[in-house]
């Protein structure tokens, strides 16, 4: 071995731990710190413990909140696109027969034409006086473009109506 080229060895070096750990080992200089041993290191105790390096678990917590915030809003902003518009049945483009039937039979809202058909069907639409087929379709339609939605096997059948009210 040549002289002079090999660093100083100390056979008793003390390591100190983070968590306050010492033991002593070889090495070349007199004490080294270490910020995680087998004392304290999750893998060896078990804990699930995170170790931070220079902040970035409070970084990458703060950005999966932030993350999550924007999520929660995009969610309830389509809850709310969801939603259609309440509207009156008189902004409707219908006749003054047919306005005039639904109002007589209480219904002034397209809330409330939903509530009628969703409990009766279009059986119970059709059973008002004055309010036919050909203006029930009319109304669906209209809705229909507003956001509102109707069962579709309702809706074929109402399809198939006029075709062989036509033919008749």
């Amino acid at each position: 071995m040549r002289e002079g080229i090999h660093p100083e060895w100390y056979p008793e070096a003390t390591v100190i731990c983070a968590c306050g750990n010492t033991w002593l080992t070889g090495a070349t200089k007199p004490e080294l710190r270490t910020d995680v041993c087998a004392a304290c290191h999750p893998f060896f105790t078990g804990e699930a413990r995170i170790v931070d390096t220079e902040g970035q678990v409070e970084r990458f917590m703060k950005r999966l909140r932030q993350r999550e915030e924007i999520l929660r809003e995009q969610e309830e902003q389509a809850v709310e696109d969801e939603a259609p518009p309440e509207v009156a049945i008189e902004d409707l483009d219908l006749g003054s027969r047919y306005l005039n039937a639904l109002i007589e039979a209480g219904i002034t809202t397209a809330s409330e034409f939903m509530a009628a058909y969703e409990e009766g069907g279009d059986e119970a639409l059709l059973d008002i006086k004055g309010f036919g087929a050909k203006s029930l379709i009319d109304v669906k339609r209209q809705l229909r473009g507003m956001g509102y939605t109707f069962d579709t096997q309702q809706e074929e059948e109402d399809e198939d109506e006029p075709e062989e009210a036509e033919e008749a």
